[in-house]
Formats: structure tokens, sequence, C-alpha cells
């Protein structure tokens, strides 16, 4: 399976463990990833990003914090983006 690597924010990180129902097997690399410059590098095969993108529309729809929704309609974004350039 192919792979992609992402750049993430301590930010996007931070909503995706905190605000979403991702699980480990998708958020432990994130948790573990080492921070280079301002940004954590994390890969994903499609599949699995296509899962979590799914973990972060899920949440979208369900949250009521307006700060936190848009970070996560960001993030969205974002990810999205990568998996409709590769697919």
């Amino acid at each position: 399976m192919e792979s992609v690597i992402i750049n993430f924010t301590e930010k996007e990180k931070n909503l995706i463990i905190e605000n979403t129902l991702a699980p480990e097997n998708l958020t432990l690399r994130l948790k573990n990833a080492d921070i280079k410059g301002k940004y954590l590098r994390v890969s994903y095969e499609y599949d699995e990003l296509d899962e979590l993108v799914g973990f972060i529309a899920a949440e979208f729809n369900h949250v009521t914090d307006e700060s936190v929704k848009k970070g996560l309609d960001k993030l969205y974004e974002k990810l999205n983006e990568i998996l409709e350039t590769e697919y």
C-alpha cells in the first residue's frame, strides 16, 4: 500500500486526539511523532487517512464548540484535499 507523509501542527494533533473517537491505531503515531520545526511528520496509508478523515467529519457533525468545529473543518479540508489528489 502507498502511504503519504503529512505535516500536522500540535493544534491539529490535539484536535484529533482530544475531540474524535479515532482509534489508537490512527492516533498513536500522532502521539509519538517527532516535531520537525513546527510540524509533526506522520505517515499514513491512504486507507488509514480516509478512515481518519471519517472520524474528523463525524465529530464535526456533533461538536457544539465553535472553535473546535472550525479547527476540525480546516483539518478535514486539508486531509481530504490530500486524499482527492491521490485517488
